[in-house]
């Protein structure tokens, strides 16, 4: 049977919709040619949108030609969000005293569709260290901390991340990424060579809210000769560093939208 379609539409609304969608799973600037195909829509039907998009500073050309980006706009109106607010709020003075302990760098992590987005980040103390630029995405199959989100799901929302990541990575085996989420439970953390950086393994671990994992802190761990602060001992401190957050978080008011 086919869906029912919508009560009332918004054509305008739609398109607008559609193009910052498309942007925002694209790996690379983006030409009208190619919104157009993606949109499935004419250039004649998107050039206005595009034009009222940019001016609004949804979009901008990174080359100031004709590729279009999302800009940060739509990321920092979401962390505008009180619960969002919150968490960082409460996670940041906990990251700043774990990247002194442990000289690397830190970033939280939430959600976002088949993505993982980095919403706060600290910095490390020393002059080494990777640094996740607030705003960095990557799919949840592909992240140590979207394994984290992913593991300390409910069955329905699981399924539910299943169906989106599926749909954006037709290849994707659902077989290892089970397996490999079994084990994080019962470990209570992930270790997992980073695919971006070599040399690199992304230590992650979750912040818990009512029964689930809301966001995950993560550190782009680098071993160092001579240094006393091993994967272990940092996997340690990460983890009671995130225990510490969503106890935090569990005695901390929950933001009313209405407020």
């Amino acid at each position: 049977m086919a869906a029912e379609s919508p009560k009332y539409r918004a054509p305008a609304l739609d398109k607008g919709l559609d193009i910052l969608e498309l942007l925002a799973r694209a790996v690379a600037p983006l030409t009208i040619a190619e919104i157009s195909e993606g949109v499935g829509r004419s250039r004649g039907e998107i050039f206005r949108m595009l034009q009222v998009l940019e001016e609004r500073d949804y979009i901008s050309r990174p080359d100031g030609e004709g590729r279009y980006s999302l800009t940060p706009r739509l990321f920092r109106l979401g962390m505008e969000q009180p619960p969002v607010k919150s968490m960082v709020e409460t996670a940041l003075p906990i990251m700043h005293r774990l990247a002194d302990d442990i000289d690397q760098s830190c970033h939280l992590v939430v959600p976002s569709q088949e993505q993982i987005v980095v919403i706060a980040r600290v910095d490390p103390p020393g002059e080494i260290g990777l640094v996740v630029r607030v705003g960095h995405r990557r799919p949840i199959s592909h992240s140590a901390s979207g394994h984290v989100l992913l593991a300390w799901q409910d069955d329905e929302t699981r399924e539910r991340w299943f169906s989106m990541m599926i749909a954006h990575e037709p290849q994707l085996s659902r077989k290892p990424i089970d397996k490999a989420i079994k084990e994080i439970r019962a470990a209570g953390f992930a270790t997992i060579h980073s695919q971006v950086v070599d040399g690199v393994t992304d230590i992650s671990a979750p912040i818990m809210q009512h029964g689930r994992a809301t966001c995950a802190m993560t550190i782009p761990f680098i071993e160092r000769r001579g240094s006393a602060m091993n994967m272990a001992n940092t996997t340690r401190l990460l983890v009671d560093a995130a225990n510490e957050v969503s106890e935090a978080l569990a005695h901390r008011p929950t933001p009313s939208l209405g407020n």
